[in-house]
């Protein structure tokens, strides 16, 4: 019997039966797939049968049919079966000793997706420690004739380099020596595996490569202009990981003549990006209008108020993307296809006491990277590049300068556009690092920047939209005729741009400008809001979503200054009209539901119009939630999971209603069940539910005690105050809210502790002396999070905010004792 993707027989070829390569790779992807999602109920014997035609087959004729082999036997060892198949790492250990190229090529192809798919299990007591055998037995064919087999044999080493795995450090400088002599190799592949690997033993091995870190050096600097730009892309990432090193200044000094000039070269377009732009041009303008994409972009520029690193402090790549519309002159008509919307992910609300926010002290999330934007087929060479000179102006700072600067004459007047372009991204590129030694350069450089926003290449627009931002604490802190105004008019103009890619970087660019001058941007808001309005009317699906993040953090920057009845009535409307058209299960919600709930804060009792319908949708989302999860979770081969993003926005959303509503809310807290749906959400196994419900609970409870509220005369305020606050403080100890919250301070989930620290403290001003009870179930942890190191400074304020709380019911000598050191040591 001979399965479809095997070769078949002459007899068989002649009676019509052989089936081309296409037809037997094909079939071999079914039966992946198959094996993927249905292994487990293989008989014994079709396991077996498959398991032993797959060996068969590793040294096939085709490359095609090999690949597919290949795929077929890590699919079945991922789902656990190299514990219970032990011949298949012996058996293709000796396929590499084969004259045969087919059958070595083959067994290698399938050994490297095995190390990339079942790395850790390789190198676990489970399998006895097979790498012990493979890691020398791979090094052996570094210097193999066969080019491919060069770089098949690197792809498994390197597999096991971050993890430090015992058997490749115990054969190192063999691993090196073979590295080094491979440096020089003709072929693209085997150089882009060798780039790969000195790039991960920055961080593994440094000590191993410091003596050899001049030519190392050396060598990447010529890779960096390889003509390969897969090669040069891999080695580009080495001046990313070095910057991270402690001898990166020492190391790189001598080099830097060199080096600014390889990485500002390769920020300029290529000619097949523009052969790209084109195409994409002549593609985009025959697609037809799909249905409404359910995802946002990741480029959109996040806001402080979620606790989110916002567009000025990202690595370049944020706005360095370029969408393959941007050589469009005017293309705002054309619809976005599906595939240029990327997902993205909410941040749950995160709670800081006021003084903190106020001083832009706010915890800084880096951690994220770039990632978040930029899936890893976006990534390319002029986009490293980019990044590699804003990770080396930090390093560097105003050392870098006399090298940049004539670059940076040559290349901003340029009468090439790409040349142009790759100037004003590299000026954008050291605006963190170099900003001191930059500054008497601004006074001339930002008002060519300015106009430059009127350039006739879509491109040149868009970049400087992204550079001027970088420049907008500068700009903000002169005075305003001379630059602010001039920068804020022009960057609305290109709001309203022909070009989509010239819309999405002067919005996000003008939001980075709101967060910079705040409440200086209050004398302008007519003009502001007409425009971001207007935009409604202009923009495609894409950039729709990124007004939603402008118009969120000019609610955000201006505060309670956006209380006015005719910004009001200018802004809600459209507003408004996208939330009546969205569906439940649309994921354009999530953006809409951010903005608005920047929106509710900011108008404060001005949101009073719109409150009720969208309180009650948001409590609809969290209840709809919930009931698919607890679905799921009785019967997940029925009900798929559901996405708890929409609970979490929603919980945000409601959030931010009872912090701009305050009392106002206390009416519709009483008419709904969200305290019963907060105690589901507050034992979520999800973080970022958790997060979001303790920002809420400490919300309401702020907003929801004793609070003034409507009504036709004075006794019916106090009799229905006070009702609210009694059903409140019921909800509160019916069902213990506190012990969940002592439960959730684990400094291991920061911005979980956070806010549970937060809504304890909130609870504990309201309650008094009724939260004495459970003050020992919490005062232990808080003191762990005093005395723990690093603890972030929001954490901290509010650890002590709650230990001062805490400390005024006296309970006892000892524990007073105990709080006064503790919050001296705040202090």
């Amino acid at each position: 019997m001979k399965m479809a993707w095997q070769p078949q027989e002459e007899e068989h070829s002649l009676h019509g039966c052989s089936l081309d390569e296409p037809t037997r790779s094909l079939s071999g992807l079914i039966l992946k797939n198959n094996v993927k999602a249905h292994y487990h109920k293989f008989m014994p014997e079709v396991t077996s049968f498959i398991k032993q035609e797959c060996l068969s087959a590793v040294g096939d004729p085709s490359p095609l049919i090999r690949a597919t082999v290949g795929i077929l036997i890590t699919t079945i060892a991922s789902k656990g079966e190299l514990t219970t198949w032990p011949e298949l790492l012996p058996a293709l250990c000796s396929m590499l000793d084969s004259q045969d190229y087919n059958v070595c090529e083959g067994s290698f192809g399938a050994l490297q997706k095995i190390c990339e798919d079942s790395a850790e299990l390789l190198d676990s007591d489970a399998l006895n420690r097979p790498l012990n055998i493979l890691i020398p037995k791979f090094l052996q064919f570094f210097r193999h004739s066969s080019p491919k087999i060069r770089s098949h044999a690197i792809a498994c080493v390197n597999q096991f380099i971050i993890s430090r795995t015992q058997a490749l450090m115990t054969h190192i400088d063999s691993f090196l020596d073979n590295l080094f002599h491979l440096a020089s190799d003709d072929d693209p592949e085997v150089r882009k595996n060798v780039c790969r690997a000195l790039v991960m033993l920055l961080e593994v091995r440094m000590d191993r490569l410091i003596p050899h870190m001049h030519n190392i050096i050396e060598y990447m600097l010529m890779r960096t202009q390889d003509p390969d730009e897969s090669v040069a892309l891999e080695a580009c990432e080495f001046w990313l990981s070095l910057a991270e090193q402690p001898i990166c200044k020492e190391a790189l000094a001598a080099h830097l003549s060199r080096l600014v000039p390889v990485l500002v070269r390769g920020m300029k377009y290529s000619e097949i990006d523009v052969i790209l732009l084109k195409r994409s041009r002549r593609m985009t303008a025959n697609v037809r209008v799909r249905k409404r994409s359910r995802r946002m972009t990741a480029n959109v520029r996040v806001k402080k108020r979620s606790g989110r690193i916002t567009a000025s402090r990202r690595m370049l790549v944020i706005r360095v993307e370029e969408s393959l519309e941007g050589d469009v002159e005017d293309d705002e008509m054309i619809p976005d296809r599906e595939e240029d919307i990327r997902p993205r992910f909410h941040k749950s609300r995160t709670h800081t006491i006021k003084h903190s926010e106020e001083n832009g002290e706010e915890e800084d999330d880096d951690d994220d990277g770039m990632d978040d934007d930029n899936s890893l087929s976006d990534w390319n060479l002029r986009k490293c590049s980019a990044a590699a000179l804003d990770v080396l102006a930090n390093v560097f700072r105003e050392e870098l300068l006399p090298v940049l600067v004539p670059i940076l004459k040559e290349t901003l007047f340029h009468q090439e556009w790409e040349i142009k372009e790759s100037g004003i991204l590299a000026l954008g590129a050291i605006a963190e690092g170099c900003m001191t030694g930059m500054i008497p350069h601004l006074t001339e450089l930002i008002p060519y920047l300015i106009n430059c926003l009127s350039d006739k290449k879509a491109l040149v627009r868009a970049i400087t939209c992204w550079t001027l931002s970088r420049y907008s604490h500068w700009v903000v802190s002169q005075p305003h005729d001379n630059y602010l105004k001039p920068l804020m008019t022009e960057l609305l103009k290109r709001v309203l741009d022909g070009n989509k890619r010239v819309q999405e970087a002067a919005c996000s660019a003008f939001a980075t400008l709101e967060e910079e001058a705040c409440t200086e941007l209050v004398p302008y808001l007519g003009f502001i809001l007409e425009t971001l309005v207007f935009a409604f009317s202009k923009y495609q699906h894409k950039n729709l979503l990124i007004l939603y993040d402008a118009i969120g953090t000019l609610a955000d920057s201006v505060g309670h200054h956006l209380n006015k009845p005719d910004y009001i009535n200018l802004l809600m409307p459209p507003l408004i009209q996208k939330w009546n058209i969205l569906k439940d299960e649309d994921k354009d919600l999530f953006p809409l539901l951010e903005c608005l709930s920047s929106v509710a804060t900011a108008l404060q009792s001005g949101f009073l119009p719109y409150c009720e319908p969208v309180y009650r949708r948001c409590v609809s989302l969290v209840e709809q939630t919930l009931n698919q999860h607890i679905a799921n979770t009785q019967n997940p081969e029925q009900f798929e999971a559901p996405d708890k993003d929409f609970m979490i926005v929603a919980l945000d959303l409601l959030s931010g209603l009872a912090e701009g509503l305050d009392g106002h809310i206390e009416k519709l807290v009483i008419n709904s069940n969200i305290m019963q749906l907060l105690y589901q959400c507050m034992q979520d196994p999800m973080p970022e539910v958790r997060q979001s419900s303790f920002a809420l609970l400490g919300d309401l409870t702020k907003a929801c005690f004793q609070h003034p509220f409507w009504g036709p005369t004075k006794g019916h305020y106090e009799e229905f105050g006070e009702k609210v606050t009694r059903f409140v403080r019921e909800k509160l100890n019916e069902a213990d809210f506190l012990p969940i919250l002592g439960q959730n301070l684990n400094p291991e989930f920061i911005s979980v502790c956070n806010n549970a620290t937060w809504a304890i403290g909130e609870i504990s001003v309201k309650l008094g002396q009724d939260t004495r009870p459970y003050i020992p179930m919490v005062l232990n942890e808080l003191i762990v999070i005093i005395n723990r190191p690093n603890t972030p400074k929001t954490l901290l304020e509010n650890t002590g905010m709650m230990l001062k709380s805490i400390y005024n019911f006296k309970i006892c000598n000892i524990i007073l004792r105990d709080i006064e050191f503790l919050l001296c040591t705040i202090v």
